[in-house]
C-alpha cells in the first residue's frame, strides 16, 4: 500500500508538470512580458486557480484548522470576508490597474506619486518575501508535509533532517519550474492542483462527517450542531485573540483590501489576464472560492474537536490527525501530491512576484533603461535562481523560531499595508496628489503603529488597522489639498489589453456579497450557533 501511495504521488506530480509545460510552451518566456506576466494570456479560471494556490499554503490549511479546533468558526473571517475584497478587486482595482498598463502595484504608485515612494514599497515587498514569507512557506510547509506523511520514517532520518530535505527538494524543483516556464507554467499547473485541492479538501470534510455520523454525512452534521454549537459561532469575542467581531467591519476589511487588492503576489496573476473581462472573471471565481473555503480550511478542525475532544496536545495536529483517521492508505499518495502542489505553488507564485519586483522596479530603471526586452527577461531568469537559492538557504533557519518569526512577519506587514492601500485608493480617485504627502503618510503610520504596539501590547492589531486607516487617509488628503505636487487625468488610458468589462461582474459580485451575509447569519446565535 505504501508503494502504491508513492506511485500515485509521483504520477500526479509528473503528470501535472508535463501538462503545464505543454500549455506554457505557447508563451515566449524570452520576453519580459512572457516570463513575468505569462504573455498577458491567462483566462479567468486559470487566474482564480493560480491565486488560490499561491495563497493557500499548507501552513494555512493546518493552521486555520488548528485555530478552529480551539475557537471554532470565527476563524472563517480570514476566508469569507476576503470575498468582499476580491469582489472589489474585480469592480474597482483591476479596471484601474489595467487601464494604466502596470505590471506591479508599486509601478502605479510611481505614476501617481513619485519614484521614491515606488521604490520604498518595492523594497518592503521584496524584504518581506525573501526574508520571511518565502522561507516560512518552504519550512512550515515541509514541516506539515513530514507530519502528515512521515517522510523521516521512510528515509530513516530525524524529523528535522527530513524537513530540511523536503524544503530543499521543493525549493530546487520550484526554481527549475519557474526558470523554465515563468508565470505561465506555474499558472497552468496551479489549475490542476487547485481542482485537486478543492476535491480533496471536500472529500476529507465529508469523510470526517461520515465518521462522526457512523457512515452518514447528515448525521455527522447533526452531531456537530447538537454537541458543539458553541464552536459554530463566527462572531469572536470583543477581546478575541483570533478575530474580534468589531474588527470585521474595519480592520479586517482594510487588511483584506491590502492582501487581495494591493499585494503583488496576488495582483500580478490577475494583471496577467488576456483582457479585463477574463481578469474580472478570475476575481469573481476566486471570491466564490473564498466563501466556500472554510469547508476545508475551518470545518475539519471542528470535526477533529468532535472526534478527539480536547485530547490533542497541540491544536496544529488537528488536521494531520484527522487525515490519519479518515483517509484510506491508497489515498495518501494522491493527497500527498496535492499538498506538495500547494507548497510548490505558494513558493513559485511568491518567488515569481519577488523577481518581478526586483527586475522591473529596481534593476530596469536603475541599470537597464535602454536595454532590450530580452535582456530584462535574462536578468529575470538569473534573479529567479539567485533569490530562490537564498530562500532555500534561509528556510532551515526558521527552525530556530518556527512560530515566533511568523508572528513577527505579520506585525511587520502592518508597517506598510494600511498606508499602501490608502495611497492606492486616493491615487485612483484624486486628480491632485502629493509626493511629500505620500512620504509623510508612510512615516507617520510606521511611527504610530510602533507606538501603539509598545504602549498597547494587549490590543489586537486589527483594532490598530481600524483606526490607522482613517488617520493615514486624513494625512494624505490634507497634503493633497495644501501641498499638491502633480495633477493627473484619472481617465488616462495606457492599457495593454482589451478593456471591455465582463457584463456579469456586478450581478455575480452582488451574489457573492449576499452569500457572505448568509454565511454569517447561519454561523451566528440566530442561526445554528449557541
Amino acid at each position: 500500500m505504501i508503494w502504491l501511495s508513492i506511485f500515485l504521488f509521483l504520477f500526479v506530480v509528473i503528470g501535472v508538470s508535463v501538462y503545464a509545460y505543454i500549455r506554457a510552451k505557447r508563451v515566449n518566456t524570452d520576453s519580459a512580458s512572457g516570463f513575468f506576466m505569462g504573455g498577458r494570456s491567462l483566462t479567468g479560471f486559470t487566474i482564480a486557480s493560480t491565486i488560490i494556490m499561491t495563497n493557500l499554503s499548507t501552513e494555512q490549511i493546518v493552521g486555520q484548522n488548528g485555530q478552529s479546533y480551539v475557537v471554532g468558526m470565527e476563524v472563517m473571517a480570514w476566508e469569507v470576508t476576503a470575498a468582499i475584497a476580491v469582489v472589489l478587486l474585480a469592480w474597482v482595482f483591476l479596471p484601474k490597474y489595467l487601464r494604466y498598463g502596470v505590471s506591479t502595484v508599486s509601478e502605479f504608485l510611481e505614476i501617481r506619486y513619485d519614484t521614491f515612494t515606488q521604490r520604498m514599497i518595492s523594497i518592503l515587498f521584496i524584504v518581506t518575501y525573501v526574508i520571511s514569507f518565502l522561507p516560512v512557506v518552504l519550512y512550515s510547509g515541509s514541516l506539515v508535509f513530514n507530519k502528515m506523511f512521515h517522510i523521516g520514517e521512510y528515509l530513516n532520518v530525524s524529523d528535522k533532517t527530513a524537513v530540511i530535505i523536503i524544503a530543499g527538494v521543493i525549493g530546487i524543483f520550484g526554481i527549475i519550474y519557474l526558470y523554465i516556464g515563468g508565470l505561465s507554467l506555474s499558472a497552468y499547473s496551479d489549475t490542476l492542483y487547485g481542482i485537486a485541492l478543492i476535491v480533496g479538501g471536500l472529500a476529507i470534510t465529508l469523510l470526517g462527517l461520515g465518521h462522526l455520523g457512523d457512515g452518514h454525512v447528515l448525521q455527522g452534521i447533526d452531531h456537530v450542531v447538537q454537541n458543539t454549537p458553541e464552536k459554530l459561532n463566527a462572531f469572536g469575542k470583543i477581546d478575541s485573540d483570533v478575530v474580534p467581531w468589531p474588527t470585521l467591519f474595519f480592520g479586517m476589511l482594510f487588511n483584506n483590501l491590502f492582501f487581495w487588492c494591493a499585494n503583488q503576489m496576488i495582483v500580478q496573476k490577475a494583471l496577467a489576464a488576456k483582457n479585463l473581462k477574463e481578469s474580472q472573471k478570475g476575481a469573481i471565481y476566486l471570491s466564490l472560492f473564498k466563501v466556500f473555503g472554510p469547508i476545508f480550511t475551518v470545518i475539519p478542525g471542528i470535526i477533529a474537536f468532535n472526534m478527539f475532544g480536547g485530547n490533542l496536545s497541540n491544536s496544529d495536529n488537528a488536521f494531520p490527525t484527522l487525515l490519519n483517521e479518515v483517509l484510506p492508505g491508497w489515498a495518501y499518495g494522491l493527497f500527498g501530491a496535492v499538498i506538495f502542489g500547494a507548497i510548490l505553488s505558494s513558493f513559485v507564485g511568491s518567488l515569481n512576484s519577488t523577481t518581478t519586483l526586483f527586475t522591473m522596479d529596481l534593476y530596469k530603471p536603475l541599470f537597464a533603461k535602454n536595454r532590450s526586452d530580452k535582456h530584462i527577461a535574462i536578468v529575470g531568469h538569473i534573479a529567479t535562481v539567485v533569490i530562490g537559492i537564498i530562500v532555500v538557504g534561509l528556510a532551515p533557519v526558521i527552525s530556530l523560531f518556527p512560530s515566533g518569526l511568523y508572528a513577527v512577519v505579520q506585525e511587520f506587514n502592518g508597517l506598510y499595508s494600511i498606508p499602501l492601500i490608502v495611497l492606492i485608493l486616493v491615487g485612483f480617485f484624486a486628480k491632485r496628489t502629493s509626493s511629500l504627502g505620500a512620504k509623510v503618510t508612510l512615516v507617520a503610520h510606521i511611527v504610530l503603529y510602533i507606538l501603539l504596539n509598545i504602549f498597547l501590547p494587549d490590543v489586537h492589531y486589527l483594532y490598530f488597522f481600524s483606526v490607522l486607516f482613517f488617520v493615514d487617509l486624513a494625512i494624505i488628503l490634507l497634503f493633497n489639498h495644501f501641498k499638491p505636487s502633480n495633477t493627473f487625468d484619472i481617465h488616462s488610458n495606457y492599457a495593454k489589453v482589451d478593456m471591455t468589462p465582463w457584463k456579469y461582474r456586478y450581478v455575480t459580485g452582488i451574489i457573492v456579497l449576499i452569500l457572505v451575509v448568509i454565511c454569517y447569519i447561519i454561523f451566528s446565535p440566530i442561526g445554528i450557533a449557541k
